[in-house]
């Protein structure tokens, strides 16, 4: 089964808590504090595996979850980081964020392996918050939260040159007399339900990848027939084929089609009109195919036209010189923008309020934001010292003036996620 798409949740290992503990051996009078650090999380990552063509193994795995690092323990023992969980992807492979719209990654180099969600670091053990002015902290961090993520996963082929046309144009032939390629042949509509790619050489010795993609019709590019599931195989391609049936066997004016399949490829994404494209008129052994040429070329002259009878091999290798010449010449666009693209490191510095503050219809000030919320998620409340330095934590990122500011009474309600309390000045 060919599945080239699917939807699924990652959610990336917590990090490991750390330890409270003190040093209690016979001879070492205050011993001091003894925990030890929490183990990173598991990070996920996707890696090639060029040994895959689809995205089967995903199809029915709704969410891939990493393991929480190993807690830290006494005697300032720290916590094992949890291993990675490596997901296989074939070659070609997009990552999009659907929360966001960004790309995470574009797998399209051999052994190619990119960081999708970030396993959380490990809590520090109370011996990290030794000071001169506190030389017995008794208390410790929860590890911190692993990114959870939506993620659209889908295969763009990596192809040299794509081959479109109209369903019953002769794309399958031509793609079977020119490679190694055996994909379905027959005389009735949509034989072709998945793409399927050959390799296939020039009079010189030059070999490129040939994609032959299922027919296109009318209405496409918004999702008619088959053509919006597999239109994006060709963005990877660096030229077009125009495949057409010159004879009209089907009833269809040879210009028509052209028309019609340009559009479809405009609306679908506006950079694939502008790679280069050549023109394969094929089933010219049949009658009538001679005239319907000549007037196909009166009303284009800005492509090149490539006479051939897939059927019968007639005219095939001229082609395929032609589009070795083309795909030498042809650039590597970018599949996408920067902008389309979420760097971790922009990520990382990115600029953000450390909190916000609104208010509940019924009255409760809310606290939010990724900052506060992170330091409250790793705070252990269950030590009094750790509440405490939790509330000189808030004091000094200026939410206590912003509560007063805004017209917090003493007793107000106050909540930051789940977790209420009353506002003491």
């Amino acid at each position: 089964m060919f599945v080239d798409e699917v939807e699924i949740k990652v959610e990336a290992g917590n990090g490991g808590d750390g330890c409270t503990a003190f040093r209690r051996e016979k001879y070492v009078a205050m011993g001091g504090p003894y925990g030890g650090n929490g183990g990173h999380g598991s990070d996920i990552i996707f890696e090639v595996d060029e040994g895959l063509h689809t995205l089967l193994d995903l199809r029915y795995q709704k969410t891939i979850k990493g393991k929480k690092g190993e807690n830290g323990r006494g005697k300032n023992q720290h916590g094992k980081g949890a291993d990675p969980v490596i997901v296989k992807v074939p070659l070609g492979t997009v990552v999009t964020d659907l929360d966001t719209g960004f790309i995470l990654a574009d797998l399209s180099k051999k052994g190619q392996s990119e960081l999708i969600a970030k396993g959380g670091k490990g809590g520090r053990g109370n011996t990290a918050f030794k000071t001169q002015s506190n030389t017995a902290p008794d208390y410790s961090e929860n590890g911190e939260e692993g990114e959870h993520k939506n993620l659209k996963v889908e295969v763009k082929m990596l192809a040299d040159v794509g081959l479109v046309g109209l369903p019953s144009v002769g794309k399958s032939t031509f793609i079977s007399m020119v490679s190694k390629s055996k994909p379905k042949i027959a005389a009735y509509h949509f034989t072709t339900l998945t793409p399927n790619l050959g390799v296939t050489k020039s009079t010189d010795g030059r070999s490129y990848v040939i994609a032959d993609l299922p027919g296109l019709i009318e209405g496409a590019s918004h999702g008619e027939g088959l053509g919006d599931k597999f239109l994006k195989h060709i963005e990877r391609t660096k030229v077009i084929a125009h495949v057409i049936d010159m004879s009209g066997s089907e009833g269809r004016d040879p210009y028509e089609d052209y028309l019609l399949i340009n559009k479809e490829l405009e609306e679908f994404n506006k950079k694939l009109i502008k790679k280069p494209q050549i023109i394969i008129a094929n089933k010219m052994d049949l009658e009538g195919s001679k005239e319907k040429l000549k007037e196909f070329k009166e009303k284009v002259k800005d492509v090149d036209i490539y006479e051939i009878s897939a059927a019968t091999n007639k005219g095939l290798q001229k082609v395929v010189d032609a589009l070795a010449d083309l795909v030498d010449e042809a650039p590597n666009d970018p599949l996408y923008d920067e902008s389309q693209i979420e760097s971790h490191v922009l990520y990382k510095f990115k600029k953000e309020e450390p909190f916000t503050i609104t208010k509940d219809p019924d009255g409760t000030w809310v606290i939010s934001g990724r900052e506060i919320e992170k330091i409250f998620k790793m705070t252990k409340f269950s030590s009094e010292e750790a509440a405490y330095r939790f509330a000189k934590k808030l004091r000094r990122m200026g939410i206590d003036q912003k509560l007063e500011e805004l017209g917090v009474q003493e007793g107000d309600q106050v909540r930051i996620l789940d977790f209420y309390f009353d506002y003491r000045n």
